[in-house]
């Protein structure tokens, strides 16, 4: 216990380190947090030395290609296309996320293709949705899939956190290009982020202060996504960008009302935050907030209807949690065939933590879960 608040105490103050560093303007903080956590990051594989791991580009889009050896008498495999998290800023296909698909590559004997997205800040939305959209494109043709011995009919996109937002959205867009022959089969979403409309659902209110993504720094991490401006935050944290004066925002109100959406046991006693009049010129000068490639729980009815079979993980302790949740239910009412994970003690992002010394039970217990979920329907 005390060798891991160690450890917990110098993430801490790495991070606030990050933050004094982009204050004084010698750097950007989350260039400064991604190389900390690519140092932090620096431990052994626990999966088999089997699978054989290439670095190609799709499309202008770097990927991590994980093959396991092929079998006698197996012609094609299946495939995931995944898309890591980190807030659309931090990690990579090789850093934190190399172990995870790895196992998945192992466990399934599939073809997982890690996307390689540019990062904030070197560029910012739409850039990240267009990457993962044009990589996943490019493994979607015949002729790729042929290469890598892949079945057109076995294909999952999945992806966690900002990941799972962007393989919503990039499936919610493959889903309605007419010229598209080879379609996933599949959406594996984990605690994904898909709404920014309401910082104020119970898991938002409930989970505000809860480590690894409190409510401000998930805003935060909206903001460098939009290429905004952090005096914006105090307003998003009180939904004044989705007012009831703002036309904009009316129109969209409906797709994401919580208290007709979620089941009781987590609306608990909270109470909506619908402010009566806020400040329209936040959505004039980010626009991107009602952009349903950037938040695809706002997609309409008819674009629902044409996703594929569901996988969504969520965990009690993570302000996501209710974005999943609202997600699985209009997926459901759109007549999408669903699966709703959820866990009670489990936290944001406790997937990656399944190696010594951040092996948590959480991790392990997520991620297991996770693979027999695409093991029994890839």
């Amino acid at each position: 216990p005390s060798t891991i608040r160690g450890q917990k105490d110098q993430i801490i103050l790495h991070f606030h380190s990050c933050h004094l560093i982009h204050y004084l303007r010698l750097s950007h903080h989350l260039i400064i947090l991604n190389y900390l956590i690519c140092t932090f990051d620096k431990l052994k594989s626990v999966s088999s030395e089997d699978i054989n791991i290439t670095d190609a580009v799709f499309d202008g889009v770097e990927v991590r290609v994980f093959e396991p050896p092929a079998k006698r008498d197996e012609r094609l495999k299946r495939s995931v296309v995944y898309i890591h998290g980190g807030g659309w800023a931090l990690a990579s296909a090789s850093i934190l996320y190399n172990n995870l698909c790895r196992i998945m590559a192992e466990s399934l004997n599939a073809v997982v293709v890690s996307v390689e997205y540019r990062l904030v800040p070197e560029v910012c939305f739409p850039e990240q949705f267009h990457d993962a959209l044009r990589a996943t494109k490019h493994f979607l043709q015949a002729d790729v899939l042929a290469e890598y011995s892949v079945d057109p009919s076995r294909i999952a996109i999945s992806g966690d956190s900002a990941g799972g937002n962007l393989a919503a959205a990039v499936c919610q867009q493959l889903s309605k290009d007419e010229h598209l022959t080879i379609r996933p089969k599949l959406q594996a979403l984990i605690y994904p982020v898909l709404q920014a409309f309401d910082f104020n659902t119970p898991s938002y209110q409930q989970n505000m202060n809860m480590p690894v993504l409190p409510r401000y720094v998930m805003i935060n991490y909206w903001i460098d996504y939009f290429n905004g401006n952090y005096d914006l935050a105090h307003s998003l944290v009180i939904n004044n960008h989705t007012a009831l004066d703002v036309g904009q925002a009316l129109s969209f109100r409906g797709r994401l009302n919580w208290t007709s959406l979620l089941p009781s046991s987590f609306k608990k006693n909270y109470k909506p935050v619908i402010q009566t009049t806020g400040k329209a010129e936040i959505i004039q000068e980010i626009p991107a907030l009602l952009d349903v490639r950037a938040v695809p729980l706002l997609a309409e009815n008819e674009t629902l209807q044409l996703q594929p079979k569901t996988y969504i993980l969520t965990c009690e302790n993570d302000v996501l949690r209710d974005d999943g949740v609202m997600y699985a239910k209009r997926l459901e009412h759109a007549g999408v065939e669903v699966t709703l994970d959820h866990f009670d003690d489990c936290f944001h992002g406790c997937m990656i933590f399944t190696i010594w010394p951040t092996d948590f039970s959480a991790g392990i217990q997520t991620r297991n879960s996770y693979i027999k979920w695409l093991d029994e329907n890839l």
